[in-house]
């Protein structure tokens, strides 16, 4: 059968379920962390006991208020917290205390882009929540096995209205929110051990279309590029579907990573009637403007703020301006090094380069790189004075400076009897002595061959012992050549 696919269109939003990095759950004092053998962080609060009372956890409260302002959401002044009513296996209380009604944030958009062309996701809101616990179906063969560990860890759902039309601005848009909880470090994003979870709602419909179609709710996503590949294969199978003359069921699907295809969990003829009421056991919230205004005081750079100033107002490429913002620790040390110098291209080369090297092969967080800031911005001084040239540096007195931690670059560059040679004079002796040692490639590039150049440079640099100024020696070198 020949589908016409180019007919549809995709109309997607995604519920992204964020897990919160305080050091208790969301209304008990248990603890949490990821790896903990199993029901060993529970109580008789997490577990629902009869007679038990919870407790709010302000800063659940105030990392929610965190992640409204930066998405530029309203924050709500007056909320309740609500009872969510279903059944699962590993929902202990038979309830979720959630936000229904009065969610802490409403609204709100992250920009994002994708192919160069900008979009901006608006947002319907973003509300607290507590997780259930885990079900394990792969240790028995006969049992499903329950850890309640998780059971009451705050969560913070933001959820997205239906605005994307490709799974590449899905993709994008759940990176953008990782690096964001990120840098706000409310979350720490890792996807393999579900501390973000996402459920894409996706429909098809024709274009041109204002009607949006059935939608099918797709979960167990434990990568961003496995719910671009979710949403892909679901589009194409849901207008499959459409072509055969039949109609899409409302259901719940999961995604199987290993045939990347979409499978059937259970149908949702109606919606569910989760009875929502405000939860007996919990006061009402008040957040003041003063709470609101005391978050936004401590609010770190945001990555597309920086994004922004480094290719506007430091003039780098959007490539290393992207590099420089993916990772909180390497901007904020960039922002150090520049705060010590105005070369910014300089320092964004030394960081993305030979730091990011020196991290990479010795499996160090950015957090723990030996060396202050300033260190490096010293090292680009050095190299713009004409002292020591960037291969130098590079290749002899960064090594040492990442083990001599109480040495200057200079001190280093000194000690090592690297302090290039400016002298024209003595450069210029340098020059004439490997231009004799080749005579055939001078009349070879005399006669148009100019990348002969480096030959030259290389010989310069191996008579000088690498001490001649490179940028004298090139003008040097060009001289006498086309003489």
């Amino acid at each position: 059968m020949n589908v016409d696919y180019d007919k549809y269109e995709l109309v997607c939003g995604l519920e992204v379920h964020i897990q919160m990095l305080t050091k208790t759950k969301a209304y008990v004092s248990d603890s949490y962390f990821y790896g903990a053998l199993p029901n060993t962080q529970v109580s008789p609060i997490t577990l629902g006991h009869p007679g038990t009372l919870p407790k709010s956890n302000k800063k659940v409260i105030e990392y929610g208020i965190r992640l409204g302002l930066a998405c530029n959401s309203e924050i709500t002044r007056e909320m309740y917290y609500d009872r969510k009513n279903y059944f699962y296996a590993d929902l202990p209380k038979g309830y979720q205390v959630t936000q229904d009604a009065t969610p802490i944030c409403w609204g709100g958009y992250i920009d994002i882009q994708t192919d160069g062309v900008d979009k901006r996701i608006e947002l319907t809101r973003i509300h607290m929540e507590e997780d259930s616990g885990k079900s394990i179906h792969d240790q028995d063969p006969f049992n499903t096995l329950v850890d309640f560990n998780r059971a009451g860890v705050p969560l913070l759902e933001i959820v997205t209205e239906p605005v994307f039309s490709s799974s590449s601005e899905a993709y994008q848009f759940l990176s953008e929110v990782r690096k964001l909880i990120r840098y706000l470090e409310i979350c720490d994003g890792n996807m393999e051990e579900g501390s973000m979870r996402c459920d894409a709602n996706v429909s098809v419909r024709i274009k041109g279309q204002k009607e949006l179609g059935q939608r099918t709710e797709v979960k167990n996503m434990n990568s961003i590029s496995n719910v671009k590949k979710a949403i892909e294969f679901e589009t194409k199978r849901q207008i499959e579907e459409l072509e055969k003359g039949n109609s899409i069921v409302m259901e719940t699907r999961s995604f199987d990573a290993v045939n990347q295809t979409t499978f059937s969990l259970r149908a949702k003829s109606e919606a569910h009637d989760y009875r929502y009421f405000p939860e007996p056991d919990l006061l009402p919230l008040l957040v003041t403007e003063k709470q609101i205004q005391d978050v936004k005081a401590e609010l770190p750079p945001l990555p597309w703020e920086l994004l922004s100033k480094y290719i506007n107002d430091f003039g780098l490429s959007k490539y290393d301006a992207e590099i420089l913002t993916e990772d909180k620790a390497l901007a904020l040390y960039y922002e150090e090094v520049v705060a010590h110098t105005n070369k910014y291209k300089s320092a964004a080369n030394w960081l993305i380069g030979d730091v990011k090297s020196w991290l990479n092969q010795n499996a160090v967080p950015v957090k723990d790189f030996p060396l202050e800031p300033k260190k490096i911005s010293d090292l680009i001084a050095i190299i713009d004075e004409g002292k020591v040239s960037h291969s130098v540096a590079s290749q002899s007195i960064f090594p040492v400076m990442v083990k001599e931690l109480d040495k200057s670059p200079l001190e280093i560059a000194e000690g090592l009897n690297l302090i290039q040679d400016s002298d024209e004079d003595n450069i210029l002796e340098f020059v004439k002595e490997a231009i004799a040692k080749y005579p055939q490639k001078v009349e070879e590039y005399k006669n148009g061959n100019k990348g002969l150049i480096g030959l030259f440079m290389g010989e310069v640099m191996k008579l000088s012992q690498r001490k001649a100024d490179p940028k004298a020696a090139n003008k040097i070198l060009r001289e006498l050549l086309e003489k």
